[in-house]
């Protein structure tokens, strides 16, 4: 698995990994293909995560709240847009990758984010064009044969200031409509990019011989070693207490106007269940060997940053996040309006998919009775097919 690769001193890098196509010339959403044990967006996602602080995935309307992600647009820089909206204001590096490149390493992102720390507004991956190219007219006569020893093949992920790369999306217009990379964009506004040696194997998943290929690359779509696969449960409960200052939290959101839950922690019992079914998967313990509730510096803690580094270990065990699914047992209050933002903020923490479902008890016990919430998670973790 990909190692955290410190961010330069100073900088916090966020990469916004944009897969909201629908795959027409593939044939279908090329980004949901299985590539050995994992998806190919899985594999983009993995090594922009070990990039820097953050990572928000675009992808289509339909599949967006399924899969803890933003909604993606009509072109390809709306849906850059809408994950730039996502990516928190104290990034002050921001990546953009394609998640249908599933092998950009995490050397070509400390390229480009080194890059523009040391001071140029953009830096992207580039290879030597090899073959030569001609510039053509609409009715197929050829206008022009530039020399190719200037020219690049440009890939992603590209680095940008924070600031200069929304500055350029907020002034693009429709310009921003036809351009086919956030570079150009920078460029347009007047901004400085420069280009970083790319990687051959970062190859584009276009068509359905490149994904024969990456499959060939990570030991074929059907290896004989199968990849291991764990499941993981995860249970917490919660009384409501009793105190009326303390806040209802329940996957990292605030619910307002409904008592808190009683806890050492922000008793986010959602954040709990999710991270006991992670580590319970890995065989790593649970979340009171952890975070003990008789040590003081849990008091009150942030149960997503828990979750987020309890993902962290089952991560450097050597495993993937498959899915979490929860199951929340309440008679109030009502998930559905919140849901959403529940689901993506677990998702960016637990970094792997999580769902969240609402129950209710019917009036039976003391979750019926309205004493309290209980929550089921079932994690599935994978350790993917190791390539040779």
């Amino acid at each position: 698995m990909p190692q955290q690769q410190p961010a330069p001193v100073g900088e916090t890098v966020w990469t916004v990994v944009v897969a909201g196509g629908s795959g027409q010339r593939f044939g279908g959403p090329k980004q949901y293909e299985m590539l050995g044990a994992q998806r190919v967006l899985d594999w983009s996602v993995s090594v922009a995560r070990a990039a820097g602080q953050g990572v928000v995935v675009v992808l289509p309307a339909a599949d967006a709240a399924r899969e803890g992600a933003v909604a993606g647009g009509s072109s390809r820089s709306e849906s850059v847009r809408n994950g730039l909206a996502a990516v928190p204001p104290e990034a002050t590096i921001v990546c953009v990758h394609d998640g249908a490149r599933p092998f950009a390493s995490a050397e070509l992102y400390q390229r480009v984010v080194a890059a523009v720390a040391d001071g140029a507004d953009g830096a992207i991956p580039g290879l030597a064009v090899t073959d030569t190219v001609k510039q053509v007219a609409a009715d197929g006569r050829v206008v022009a044969t530039p020399e190719r020893a200037g020219l690049r093949a440009v890939q992603t992920p590209q680095a940008f200031r924070a600031s200069v790369l929304r500055a350029a999306h907020a002034t693009a217009g429709t310009a921003g409509a036809a351009a086919t990379d956030d570079a150009a964009l920078v460029e347009a506004a007047g901004g400085t990019v420069v280009v970083v040696a790319g990687e051959a194997e970062n190859r584009k998943i276009t068509d359905p011989a490149d994904l024969e290929w990456a499959r060939r690359r990570v030991g074929g779509a059907n290896a004989v070693d199968a990849p291991q696969i764990r499941v993981g449960q995860g249970f917490d409960i919660h009384r409501f207490s009793d105190d009326p200052a303390r806040p209802l939290v329940l996957g990292g959101v605030v619910f307002e106007g409904t008592p808190g839950l009683h806890g050492h922690s922000d008793a986010d019992a959602v954040a709990h269940a999710v991270t006991d079914a992670l580590l319970g998967a890995a065989g790593l313990g649970d979340i009171g060997q952890h975070f003990p509730d008789t040590d003081p510096q849990w008091k009150g803690a942030d149960s997503l940053e828990l979750l987020r580094a309890a993902a962290a270990l089952v991560r450097a065990d050597g495993w993937a996040v498959g899915n979490v699914d929860c199951s929340v047992v309440c008679e109030a209050p009502k998930l559905a309006p919140h849901r959403d933002e529940m689901q993506r903020r677990l998702t960016a923490a637990a970094g792997g998919p999580v769902t969240v479902k609402g129950r209710r008890a019917e009036g039976l016990g003391a979750l019926g009775r309205r004493e309290g919430i209980a929550v089921w998670a079932n994690a599935v973790i994978v350790r993917p097919i190791a390539s040779g």
